[in-house]
């Protein structure tokens, strides 16, 4: 078996409160797609069966928007001995009283506690949401990191003199990123974007599952549905380079993506994520059953 995850990330919802230019998902206030407590509970029994999970993260979207799902999810998910992540923008800290009354029945259930502020997030900009939740958090003893994305402009100013802050990072130009934000970055020559930097494909440790029950090797890049076919299987069944998608970003990243497939494509982007994202885009309809959901691509 090439793959032994040990993470499995829920995207719990697509909905979230705000609607970010660096989102991977094209989560918003107005996205559609929850999962239901048996749909968790269908994931986690074969997250079971599967062997080798440690850690359960629910993300989304914005989890908290549906707080007594992603209480007994976590809940479920703790009983069964997983260790527990939650992603957040912490929309719910608006005062340290409220960050405490939110968290204080996740206390000695979750392991940590990842919180999503930066510019990007409107109502967070100034930090005070995500001081709130961290010192709630750190009341409860409650591990808790703080997750940023710098701007295009200053990952392309820093990168040139040295490294970015610790806890930022730079924008992946996929999903709405890939629309919004590559027109302000630095281009590369396609050809130069020969290997997928982000993702281990050939052996990875952890997918992500959304709504729907596609099971994400990297976002939009589906490997099947757990709602339709074991967990095991879909696993079971991963070959890397024979994947019509995966092999030849193992073979050279997008660049070669591109190539096998003749994809019309442009003299230079963003990134690789961002050629990968247009390859992808032009080639989902030779691969239907892969390329999904319209989700992940901006198609509601």
């Amino acid at each position: 078996m090439t793959m032994r995850l040990t993470g499995l990330h829920l995207l719990l919802t697509y909905q979230c409160t705000l609607e970010c230019d660096h989102c991977f998902v094209w989560s918003s206030p107005e996205a559609r797609g929850t999962m239901s407590l048996r749909d968790v509970q269908e994931i986690l029994r074969q997250a079971e069966d599967l062997g080798g999970i440690d850690w359960i993260f629910f993300e989304g979207g914005e989890p908290f928007l549906f707080y007594p799902l992603l209480l007994k999810a976590v809940r479920l998910a703790a009983r069964k001995g997983f260790r527990v992540g939650i992603v957040s923008n912490a929309y719910w800290a608006t005062g340290l009283r409220e960050a405490k009354e939110a968290l204080r029945p996740f206390r000695g259930l979750i392991q940590d506690l990842s919180l999503s502020s930066d510019r990007y997030h409107e109502a967070a900009e100034d930090g005070h949401l995500a001081e709130n939740a961290t010192a709630a958090a750190r009341a409860f003893g409650i591990p808790c990191s703080v997750l940023a994305v710098a701007p295009p402009e200053e990952a392309d100013a820093t990168g040139r003199v040295g490294q970015l802050p610790p806890g930022v990072s730079a924008v992946m130009y996929r999903g709405r990123a890939a629309k919004r934000l590559a027109s302000r970055a630095r281009l590369h020559p396609w050809t130069e974007l020969d290997r997928c930097p982000y993702e281990n494909l050939r052996g990875p440790e952890r997918v992500h599952i959304d709504p729907e029950g596609n099971v994400h090797l990297c976002q939009g890049i589906s490997l099947g549905n757990v709602f339709e076919r074991p967990l095991r299987e879909i696993v079971g069944a991963y070959d890397p380079d024979a994947h019509p998608i995966a092999g030849p970003l193992l073979e050279g990243g997008p660049a070669a993506l591109v190539r096998r497939y003749r994809v019309a494509h442009g003299r230079s982007y963003a990134d690789a994520c961002h050629l990968c994202d247009h390859a992808r885009r032009t080639l989902r309809r030779r691969f239907p059953a892969i390329l999904r959901p319209n989700r992940m691509y901006g198609v509601p």
